[in-house]
């Protein structure tokens, strides 16, 4: 192969590599044309829901201006200045036209929003004025009692928030503090020989083992826990006295107990050990756990002879 040959063969490699190269480019380019695509996309959709939100807010605050206007609607009679009269039938109108805005969906925009916003304080002003004008005419104690039956309403309403917020975060609360229990996992209940070895024959085990899992859990204070043991025979009597400790304002026994200390991580292959110093039953076994004031688990085991 002469040198042009060899030369021509490089500019056709050189060619060809400088191609694949362009369409690499060209394809990251539309891949990451789309995704910016859809980022715009997503961001759009929630700027979209935001304004809905914000667009049926509006909707109810029009509905509650709307019916407190309504209360006044007999009354344009008292009144001898007409120019108060006309204002107030202008902010009526206004009311129900911008409700009908709302309700044919033709707001959707920030702007708009708003300007409606501001409608909303500017209209509650002509309404207060409209109702100080009633006032002012001598007609003061059926004002009152309107006044004091609205207030009322308000305060029931008011109320009925108030009780619902502090449902809210009696139960925000409750989630919380249960978040922050341990779990556990894996729990077993198995009977020993004296060498350690399992023993089947619940009636010949000289001690019981109880082995469980803490699985990780970042919303669990870290820190020195001690896990109380509870077995309950089938004749429903508590095994062991390994001292006491406190559930629920109460001061229980317990049957053995183990200190950890819980990092946040989880922790595998607990074990918590009771020697058997009474004569043991076949039979349902009850084996609860308990820390930090909660209990942990509870589940039945069938112990057979």
């Amino acid at each position: 192969m002469d040198e042009d040959q060899k030369k021509l063969k490089r500019l056709r490699l050189t060619i060809i590599l400088g191609m694949i190269a362009a369409i690499a480019i060209i394809g990251l380019l539309i891949w990451g044309g789309k995704q910016v695509a859809q980022v715009s996309e997503l961001k759009e959709q929630n700027e979209q829901l935001q304004l809905a939100n914000e667009q049926l807010q509006l909707s109810n605050e029009y509905e509650a201006l709307n019916h407190e206007f309504s209360q006044y609607e007999n009354q344009q009679q008292l009144l001898v200045n007409d120019s108060i009269v006309q204002k107030y039938t202008a902010a009526k109108a206004k009311v129900e036209r911008l409700m009908q805005e709302l309700k044919n969906e033709k707001t959707r925009n920030a702007k708009r929003i708003k300007e409606l916003q501001n409608e909303i304080t500017t209209l509650k002003g002509i309404l207060r004025h409209y109702v100080a004008q009633i006032d002012s005419l001598g007609k003061e104690n059926a004002g009152l009692r309107a006044e004091n039956t609205e207030i009322k309403s308000q305060n029931r309403q008011l109320e009925a928030r108030v009780q619902s917020e502090s449902k809210k975060n009696e139960t925000l609360t409750e989630r919380m503090v249960l978040a922050e229990k341990l779990n556990v996992t894996g729990l077993t209940l198995t009977g020993l020989k004296k060498n350690g070895k399992q023993e089947k024959n619940i009636t010949k085990a000289k001690q019981l083992m109880i082995t469980f899992t803490i699985p990780q859990n970042n919303s669990t204070p870290v820190g020195e826990k001690t896990i109380y043991a509870r077995i309950t025979s089938p004749e429903g009597a508590l095994l062991g006295n390994g001292g006491t400790f406190s559930f629920e304002g109460a001061s229980l026994q317990c049957t053995a107990k183990k200190t950890i200390e819980y990092a946040g991580e989880e922790i595998g292959g607990i074990t918590i050990y009771w020697d058997v110093n009474t004569a043991l039953t076949p039979g349902d076994y009850t084996v609860e756990l308990f820390a930090d004031n909660y209990r942990l688990a509870s589940r039945h085991f069938t112990m057979k002879k």
